[in-house]
């Protein structure tokens, strides 16, 4: 074997390999076509779209910039590749703990990235998955889900019956500490700096925060989407 051939066969080896690897799926996922709801089958009807709120570009930004997906995941993987359906916590909520009673747990799918111009997938869990945080914060702390999620932004071990064992950094960073004029600031943390001052959040922080409340990747999805469905709802709670 010459080595032109050589040279050509190794180019040719992993040229394929590129293109099928990465070319030809970043294509294909850039723009995905919409999906309807099936009658008959599904509860809905129409298109699909996942939901969007806050301010979510802005947010997701600061997410990436600040590495979130070194130690945090957002993908609920289907059965096959690690059964996170199983877990109440992480694929949306369990019927027992969501405020309709109904089963949202669900497989993250491309739709829930789209408008992103980074895919937040995350690289570990080091920490926990934040597919659904904004539902299970809500769901654990009700209309105090923005102030805890401060808080955690800004001293992750502030609680230390709780959290005391938290790895996460603070991103105190985010927040202005500021001399009390007047009356205190209706966003002011409750932590004490020293005494006539106060904390409270900057732009990035409510952005951040804006964007974390609105992870609820729990949307009914198509049936021809739900590649791995839930079945029966007591004995898959746990």
């Amino acid at each position: 074997m010459s080595f032109r051939q050589f040279a050509i066969g190794l180019t040719a080896s992993f040229g394929i390999a590129w293109l099928a690897v990465v070319v030809v799926p970043f294509f294909k996922l850039r723009n995905p076509a919409p999906i309807a709801f099936q009658e008959g089958v599904d509860t809905q009807e129409g298109i699909y779209h996942p939901k969007r709120a806050g301010r979510v570009a802005n947010g997701a930004h600061i997410y990436a910039a600040n590495g979130c997906y070194e130690c945090h995941t957002q993908v609920a993987r289907p059965s096959y590749a690690g059964n996170d359906l199983g877990r109440q916590d992480l694929a949306g909520l369990a019927p027992s703990l969501h405020p309709d009673g109904v089963d949202s747990r669900r497989e993250s799918n491309i739709y829930d990235y789209i408008g992103l111009d980074f895919a937040p997938i995350g690289v570990t869990r080091l920490g926990p998955d934040l597919s659904n945080l904004g539902r299970r914060v809500e769901a654990e702390h009700g209309a105090d889900a923005k102030d805890w999620l401060m808080l955690h932004l800004y001293d992750p071990r502030l609680d230390p019956a709780r959290r005391n064992w938290s790895s996460c950094p603070s991103m105190s960073f985010f927040f202005e500490k500021r001399e009390i004029t007047g009356q205190p600031s209706d966003d002011a943390l409750g932590v004490t700096v020293k005494k006539g001052w106060e904390v409270v959040p900057g732009e990035k922080a409510e952005a951040l925060v804006s964007y974390l409340l609105s992870l609820k990747h729990d949307d009914p999805v198509p049936a021809s989407m739900n590649y791995a469905p839930i079945k029966g709802d007591d004995n898959n709670e746990g």
